[in-house]
C-alpha cells in the first residue's frame, strides 16, 4: 500500500481482514494505521515510495492524494509485473476494488469496472440502508440452522425445501422483527 491516509485506510482494513501480509509506505499515517503497525498487524515504512518497494510484492495499491505519485507507482508496478490498483485512475489499474456492503458474513460487492467509482459508492450507500444491521444476525442464524438441517436424517429433497424456505422474505421479516431497534442514544425503541 502506498499511502496511509483516508483514501488508503479502508483498503488496508479490508486487506487485514483477509489476512494479507500488508506493507505500507507513506511519510505519515493516520493514527489507526500507526496503531496497526505498533500491533504488528502490518509493516509501515515512514518515507516516500521507491520503486524497489515493489520488488517482492504481489500487488500494490496506490492510494495517495497525489496523482503523480499514484502514476509513478503504477509505472513501477508495470515494469516489475506487479498488479496495481491506482485509486480513482482506471487507466493505471490492473484490477478494481469493489464498493462493499458488509453485514456480518453477508457481503454485497458493487463494481462499475472502473467506469464510475462515484456510482459504486452511491449504490453502496443505498444498499447499506436497504440491508440494515439485522442481516448480520439473520445470516448467522441461517448458517447455524443450515448445518443442523444438513446433518439431519431428512431426505435430500426435504432438506432443500427447508433451506429455501429459511431464505424466504417471510423468514427474513420474522427474523428482523426479533431484532431490537435502537435509537441514536442506544435506547430500545
Amino acid at each position: 500500500m502506498v499511502g496511509a491516509g483516508a483514501i488508503a485506510r479502508p483498503k488496508i482494513e479490508s486487506l487485514l481482514r483477509a489476512d494479507a501480509s500488508v506493507v505500507v509506505v507513506a511519510p505519515e499515517a493516520l493514527p489507526q494505521i500507526v496503531e496497526w503497525a505498533k500491533d504488528e498487524r502490518l509493516e509501515w515504512h515512514a518515507r516516500e515510495f521507491a520503486p524497489e518497494d515493489l520488488d517482492s510484492a504481489f500487488l500494490v495499491i496506490a492510494a495517495t492524494n497525489r496523482k503523480e505519485v499514484n502514476h509513478a507507482v503504477a509505472e513501477a508496478a508495470r515494469a516489475r509485473g506487479v498488479l496495481c490498483n491506482s485509486v480513482d485512475d482506471p487507466p493505471d489499474c490492473d484490477f478494481y476494488y469493489p464498493s462493499v456492503v458488509e453485514r456480518g458474513d453477508l457481503q454485497i460487492a458493487i463494481s462499475t469496472n472502473g467506469q464510475s467509482p462515484s456510482l459504486a459508492q452511491k449504490l453502496r450507500q443505498q444498499l447499506e440502508r436497504q440491508f440494515g444491521p439485522g442481516y448480520a444476525e439473520w445470516v448467522k442464524q441461517l448458517g447455524d440452522t443450515r448445518r443442523l438441517i444438513l446433518a439431519s436424517d431428512l431426505d435430500q429433497e426435504r432438506k432443500l425445501e427447508l433451506l429455501h424456505s429459511l431464505a424466504s422474505r417471510e423468514a427474513l421479516e420474522a427474523a428482523l422483527a426479533k431484532v431490537p431497534v435502537l435509537s441514536a442514544e442506544g435506547d430500545r425503541v
